[in-house]
């Protein structure tokens, strides 16, 4: 006889479990266990039979393709870039990020842009905000195409209903995913069980459809999807727009995307909207007449642009018995594993020391391929002593001290010859992999981090040792 009992299921990451916790035993959020019903159990684990297949499998040579994915291009050449070349018929989008970062502002002018270049409706869904609020919004940044349709509701079947009575639509947006809400599904609205059946048959109408479709999803504290794990594997493509909350910087990420590479694209936060910056290279890295100590230049690749960063250090005396290891923008852990080898590389007494990290901008780099810049720019501060401006660090560092080869090298090394760099430290054997009399620039070849800082004194900073 079936049996229905109660279980409780975290509103975060979808954990369950017989009993009720004030902090999630999985994730550790407070406050997101929730009671709910378990389904009916029969005593097996599947009920199901074996039936006939409808389309019985075929070999993948029969299988023909018409030709290469089209693509609609939104008209926003960054937002297209980040996308891999513009929106797959069918293809699915969740876009997250902070409070405040422009998500909304973003996608309506993304609206817009693909409302003005297919002459097309495109239909904008919110649940957090009236139509007369995103009208305010649209007005400001100049997104007042016709064909650009606006509506708020959190029901399922409204939506739905919404997408069915516009004409001839290319894209929906729906802003956000959390704030919709299913009659025939038990819970509020954001739940696991609520966000999970919302995904699903939101999914299954743009695939059936062949239409494009984007969910603004809210974020946790963590700046991670909020909500069941389960949401990011739904969707074909994940979006992520961050930055620090105090400069204009935004930076766009493609997380995962089914139809293209990982790409990143950057924008700025003006008064009438987000603006396309076509060189983030030179907002990531400050400009300056005469070098400072413990600041180092490295080039960091996103998908595939190649984008310089600047890294920098701040060692400084400490009366702790456990000094502190702050980073801004670049992996904590990783950070003081770097430390660590500058020190026992320089000799350094480090372990007595506040020791500081952080990027230009706002900007996460988590590339392997910054390392040596992040030990050069700590011994710098540490030595009081800059690294010289015409030179840029490229390298993965490994706890032995040695440099090893990073993908993307020659691209990288054309990024900084573009920018002016004239010495670039690169890992020993990189000569056969770029044409130093192509870019213009010197090639210095280190095999460990006692060859870089060697390198880097015959530079003229002869206090480095």
């Amino acid at each position: 006889m079936a049996r229905t009992s109660t279980q409780y299921a975290c509103s975060s990451c979808g954990a369950t479990s017989g009993r009720w916790y004030g902090r999630c035993p999985k994730c550790g959020e407070f406050s997101t266990v929730e009671e709910q019903a378990a389904p009916a159990t029969t005593g097996l684990r599947s009920t199901a039979r074996a039936s006939a297949p409808t389309r019985p499998a075929r070999p993948v040579s029969e299988i023909v393709i018409g030709g290469p994915v089209q693509r609609l291009a939104t008209g926003i050449g960054e937002f297209d870039c980040v996308l891999g070349g513009g929106l797959v018929a069918g293809q699915v989008c969740v876009s997250n990020g902070p409070p405040g970062s422009g998500k909304s502002t973003l996608l309506l002018a993304v609206a817009d842009a693909v409302a003005r270049r297919t002459g097309r409706s495109v239909l904008y869904v919110s649940g957090e905000e009236s139509v007369e609020q995103i009208a305010v919004r649209a007005q400001r940044i100049g997104a007042e195409s016709r064909q650009l349709l606006l509506a708020d509701d959190t029901d399922l079947g409204t939506v739905l209903g919404h997408v069915d009575g516009a004409r001839d639509v290319a894209l929906v947006i729906i802003d956000s995913v959390q704030t919709i809400a299913s009659a025939d599904v038990e819970g509020r609205a954001g739940g696991v069980t609520q966000t999970m059946e919302v995904a699903q048959v939101l999914t299954r109408v743009a695939k059936s459809r062949g239409l494009p479709m984007i969910l603004v999803g809210q974020v946790t504290k963590d700046s991670t999807v909020a909500g069941p794990r389960a949401l990011e594997h739904i969707v074909d493509t994940t979006l992520s727009l961050d930055g620090d909350k105090h400069t204009s910087l935004r930076v766009l990420r493609t997380v995962k995307n089914r139809f293209g590479s990982l790409e990143v694209a950057a924008f700025e936060q003006t008064d009438s909207g987000l603006a396309e910056v076509l060189d983030p290279s030179s907002l990531f890295r400050e400009h300056r007449a005469a070098p400072v100590p413990g600041t180092c230049v490295t080039v960091t690749v996103e998908g595939h642009r190649a984008l310089t960063a600047e890294i920098q250090a701040l060692v400084a005396g400490s009366n702790n018995p456990n000094p502190r290891r702050a980073v801004s923008g670049l992996d904590s852990a990783r950070a003081a594993m770097l430390i660590a080898v500058a020190e026992r590389a320089t000799k350094l007494r480090l372990y007595e020391k506040d020791v500081f990290l952080a990027t230009v901008a706002g900007m996460r780099v988590s590339d392997p391929g910054t390392d040596l810049a992040v030990c050069l720019a700590v011994i710098s501060a540490a030595l009081s002593q800059p690294v010289p401006l015409d030179v840029i660090a490229i390298g993965e560092v490994a706890l032995s001290g040695d440099v090893r080869p990073v993908p993307m090298l020659a691209e990288r090394a054309a990024e900084a010859a573009r920018l002016g760099f004239s010495r670039l430290l690169v890992p020993a054997g990189s000569r056969g992999r770029i044409d130093a009399h192509k870019i213009g620039a010197t090639l210095v070849e280190v095999s460990n981090l006692e060859d870089a800082i060697g390198a880097i004194r015959r530079a003229g900073l002869s206090s480095i040792r």
